[in-house]
């Protein structure tokens, strides 16, 4: 079910995922005279906080996916592994954006490789590693050192382990599930980059500026605007994440992960149909950040300008980090806290934009 007329300020959003991005993602729509209403199984999402309206149940149960669509007038998400069925039911009810076809191929790292691969973007080399009696076959095509992953359920460095030899290999398979996997050359890259892009239900695309990307423990650290990349490069990026909202038919902001190699070439690392975590900084520094982008995009209004007005670095607080918050702020830096209840090693629980520096961790 789809409509291309715009929604009228009043109109309900509906948001599946109650985390962070379903919390911003809220308090933009808020600004723009939207009512939102989160979907989500745990009682104690930090997007309840900033929304009366919420639902607490499974994402597989059908009685309470029918009311909570009858309550709102178009549905969104925060988080690309929203089950496939749940995405098909609701999208017979309302207009699900991004549509259940981004989903589905964000969510199997094999899918979507083979579909980059289709429409001519660079990705690394990958072999399918459906069963142990593959293995063999793929370590031979893609030598070693490589990265065995799942091909479902993957996040912050989860779900992978670096293969560097035969009994890596077998290791790896027997460790990580669920299964099936999917094999890939290791990378040796300069750095890393990324682009969130948005597209609305007309058509319109914008781009901002590539972020430069460090991770630590495989979760991502710090994102500084403008990344140390050339403007060939730079524009490069954003051609390929634009080819890639095309192709898809995409409607809301996409974050597309890229490996910037020594040679200067870009690879396709993922992508992601949703509001990205190295899209934060634009809070500060953009005429229009990237939830407020979201929300235009999905209610098929006009795409704001994603026009950069000063250099940024945001940097996440994970864990502990959050209670520093008060001690370190200066006036140059937008702090942002989740709300989320408990504070653990590895748990992402807010960031902050700082404005104007250009320096990178490494």
């Amino acid at each position: 079910m789809a409509s291309d007329q715009p929604l009228p300020p009043g109109s309900t959003i509906g948001i599946l995922g109650g985390g962070q991005l379903g919390r911003m993602l809220a308090l933009a729509a808020a600004r723009l005279g939207f009512k939102t209403h989160i979907y989500c199984p745990d009682a104690q999402s930090p997007a309840f906080e900033v929304t009366p309206n919420r639902t607490v149940a499974a994402y597989d149960d059908e009685q309470a996916l029918a009311v909570f669509a009858s309550h709102v007038d178009v549905v969104t998400y925060e988080f690309e592994n929203v089950p496939a069925r749940t995405a098909k039911f609701l999208a017979e009810l309302k207009p699900l954006r991004p549509g259940a076809n981004a989903l589905a191929i964000s969510q199997d790292r094999l899918a979507e490789k083979a579909f980059l691969t289709v429409n001519r973007i660079a990705v690394a080399p990958f072999a399918a590693v459906p069963d142990h009696d593959r293995l063999d076959e793929a370590l031979a095509e893609i030598g070693t050192p490589a990265v065995l992953k799942t091909t479902r359920m993957g996040y912050d460095g989860k779900g992978q382990r670096i293969v560097r030899n035969d009994v890596d290999a077998g290791v790896a398979f027997e460790l990580l599930s669920p299964k099936p996997l999917v094999l890939e050359g290791f990378i040796e890259f300069d750095k890393e980059i990324s682009v969130v892009v948005a597209r609305n239900t007309r058509g319109e695309i914008a781009a901002f500026d590539p972020a430069e990307n460090v991770h630590r423990d495989h979760i991502l650290k710090t994102s500084t605007v403008p990344a140390d990349i050339g403007k060939k490069t730079a524009r490069e990026a954003r051609d390929i994440a634009e080819k890639i909202v095309t192709a898809l038919d995409y409607v809301g902001v996409l974050g597309v992960e890229f490996f910037v190699l020594p040679s200067g070439r870009l690879l396709v690392n993922e992508i992601a149909p949703r509001v990205h975590n190295s899209g934060h900084w634009t809070e500060a520094v953009c005429i229009t950040d990237q939830f407020e982008q979201h929300i235009r995009a999905i209610a098929g209004w006009p795409l704001g300008d994603p026009a950069r007005m000063a250099d940024v670095v945001m940097e996440n607080l994970i864990g502990d980090e959050i209670g520093a918050i008060p001690a370190n702020l200066a006036p140059s830096i937008q702090p942002h806290v989740y709300g989320k209840s408990e504070s653990r090693a590895g748990r992402k629980m807010g960031h902050i934009n700082r404005i104007g520096a250009k320096s990178r961790t490494k």
